[in-house]
């Protein structure tokens, strides 16, 4: 498959291992879904899972140290209508996710600080603007409360959460089913793979098209796209020979690919997870039971095979911890959360090393949960790096502020619209009368009233003791 040519690398000796049975999260009804997403997104706080469901669409989040049996009555995040598709934890606020649903929708949650109690059917905010089903959800890298969708209508929405509002829309560039969308390392471009065999790098803010590759791969099957922190695109898909491969672009010039490499003839759709600083791609394929890692550097090949793990069981959907979850006292430089069809199983994957001291060349600083800019900075034009922690004393979270919607803008708009065409005058010359009618009505109504009590009251008898007599008697 490749070269094996000893190459030094701090990464060639990198293991894999499943955690013991009472470390992995038991019974859960992964969903049955047929799309191709993770199912499952990780932070370090909480574990989320997408479910079955009867009569809607549900996912269940766990606090991490939650292992063990979970009981068949957990409370679920369950407020969509149709099955979940995709599920994002927001990288600036460790208790606030998305999710997209076959219901057409968009719903971000904030789960309680210590979990779920009852289940929430109740989300913060509903985004409401595809016409078919949402299949991707991801968060902005580093401009807060900016959240990026993609449906089957074949449109992408960049929302502002923290109005409600869609701010852009992508239409007529896709003229067909979006398999992925990514953000670059600043979230000023994204690139995408459709189903037309295109793989296209967009400016959203300036809604036009950078770069675009087509027949990325020739296959049929579907092709996943994510930028690299230097600006490369590294894709997975499939050959004319249906045998699955990996490519490198650089969007400077898409015309042939930087490397690419074919795989085996396996059909389970490669999903990639990248560490941008490690410079490590982990494959993991929907259906397969291994996951490959491979080390992208500037020297040719540019793309190495470093090894595979493998496990009896395939996998239904794959969650990868970000960074600063990760346990740096014992060279854990990724953790997969592995979905079987009844379980959720950890994997570690780990440097071995004999010192006991920080690993410095594994850590470099890496993106923490600050947010470097706001929405309306971004949406202004301005980008920013991500704000680099250092893990040297691991990671503590910070308190999270709540997620708030102000809804002011949406409202405003509706009645700027609807003031259009009226002028001051008529509008309260129209207004007026309609006040003073209503009065009237009211008017007449308590007269009526009145004369009702006081001829109910001429009928009465006045030989018919009163109560006060009738108690003397």
């Amino acid at each position: 498959m490749f070269k094996r040519v000893v190459r030094q690398s701090k990464f060639r000796h990198v293991f894999g291992q499943a955690v013991k049975n009472d470390q992995c999260y038991d019974d859960i009804r992964v969903s049955r879904v047929t799309w191709d997403s993770a199912f499952c997104a990780v932070n370090p706080k909480f574990v989320a899972i997408i479910v079955e469901a009867s009569g809607g669409g549900a996912f269940m989040v766990l606090p991490l140290h939650k292992t063990g049996r979970i009981d068949k009555a957990y409370p679920t995040v369950c407020g969509h209508t149709g099955p979940v598709l995709d599920i994002d934890w927001c990288p600036h606020n460790d208790q606030v996710i998305a999710s997209g649903s076959e219901d057409c929708t968009v719903m971000v949650w904030q789960i309680p600080e210590n979990g779920l109690v009852t289940s929430m059917p109740e989300p913060v905010v509903v985004l409401e603007g595809h016409s078919k089903r949402v299949g991707i959800v991801t968060w902005h890298p580093t401009a807060r409360n900016i959240l990026l969708s993609a449906g089957c209508d074949n449109v992408i929405i960049i929302w502002n959460v923290g109005t409600g509002e869609a701010i852009i829309t992508l239409e007529d560039m896709h003229p067909d089913i979006i398999f992925s969308v990514c953000w670059n390392r600043n979230g000023s471009l994204i690139c995408t793979a459709c189903k037309d065999k295109k793989v296209r790098v967009i400016d959203p803010r300036k809604e036009e098209i950078v770069a675009e590759k087509d027949k990325a791969h020739e296959g049929a099957r579907p092709i996943r796209a994510i930028f690299l922190s230097d600006g490369k695109v590294f894709t997975t898909g499939f050959s004319r020979m249906s045998e699955r491969q990996l490519a490198l672009w650089d969007p400077d010039n898409m015309e042939e690919p930087v490397s690419v490499h074919e795989m085996d003839t396996s059909n389970g759709v490669l999903l990639p997870f990248y560490d941008p600083d490690t410079n490590v791609v982990y494959l993991c394929g929907k259906g397969d039971s291994s996951i490959r890692y491979f080390e992208i550097t500037d020297e040719a090949p540019f793309v190495h095979y470093l090894s595979t793990f493998t496990t009896k069981e395939p996998q239904r959907g794959m969650g990868y911890m970000p960074k600063r979850g990760l346990d740096v006292n014992k060279c854990e430089i990724a953790r997969f959360y592995k979905l079987h069809e009844r379980k959720c199983e950890p994997i570690i994957m780990t440097v071995p090393r004999k010192s006991d001291l920080f690993q410095d060349d594994l850590y470099p600083d890496t993106a923490g949960p600050e947010a470097p800019l706001e929405a309306e900075e971004w949406f202004e034009g301005k980008n920013g790096d991500p704000i680099l922690i250092s893990l040297k004393h691991g990671y503590i979270p910070g308190k999270n502020r709540d997620l708030k919607v102000v809804k002011k803008n949406i409202l405003d708009n509706k009645l700027s619209k609807n003031t259009e065409n009226t002028t001051p005058a008529i509008k309260t010359a129209t207004s007026t009368p309609s006040i003073v009618t209503k009065l009237d009505e009211v008017l007449k109504e308590m007269k009526s009233l009145r004369e009702l009590v006081s001829s109910q009251e001429k009928r009465i008898d006045p030989e018919i003791p009163s109560p006060s007599s009738l108690f003397f008697l």
